[in-house]
């Protein structure tokens, strides 16, 4: 990162070079005398703008979303199971218990077996908690 960094700031001192040589050839005494102080104010500004703005898209990233890993170690060290996993994924989405267990196939009270063992594994005390640290940790997307 440092390197392209260095680089921009070699291309910006170059532009900026170029901009002064420009200014010496156009006369630039006779240029400061004929235009109004703030017209040539404005004129810098302008360049420094677009120059400031040509610097900012080379160097801000434009790859698209990346695809989302969970964090298998993470899984591995909390020691959750895969049916976990699956509630915090239901649980990122806002699904209540009963709807948890309609998809899943289960009881009511056996979701809330694994929150709970969720909520342990995870040192927290809320399902908005549990879904953060889970987003935190890469277990959910």
């Amino acid at each position: 990162m440092k390197k392209g960094i260095i680089k921009y700031v070699l291309l910006y001192s170059a532009a900026l070079a170029g901009i002064a040589l420009v200014l010496q050839w156009a006369q630039y005494r006779y240029l400061v005398m004929q235009m109004p102080g703030e017209g040539y104010i404005a004129l810098i500004a302008v360049v420094f703008v677009m120059i400031g703005i040509w610097v900012g898209i080379r160097l801000t990233a434009t790859s698209g979303p990346s695809a989302f890993e969970r964090n298998d170690k993470a899984i591995a060290a909390l020691r959750l199971t895969p049916r976990e996993c699956e509630i915090l994924d239901h649980l990122s989405k806002g699904a209540s218990n009963k709807e948890i267990a309609r998809t899943l196939g289960i009881s009511p009270n056996t979701v809330k077996t694994h929150i709970a063992s969720l909520y342990m594994k995870l040192e927290v005390t809320g399902r908005g908690k549990a879904v953060e640290a889970a987003r935190t940790l890469a277990l959910i997307p």
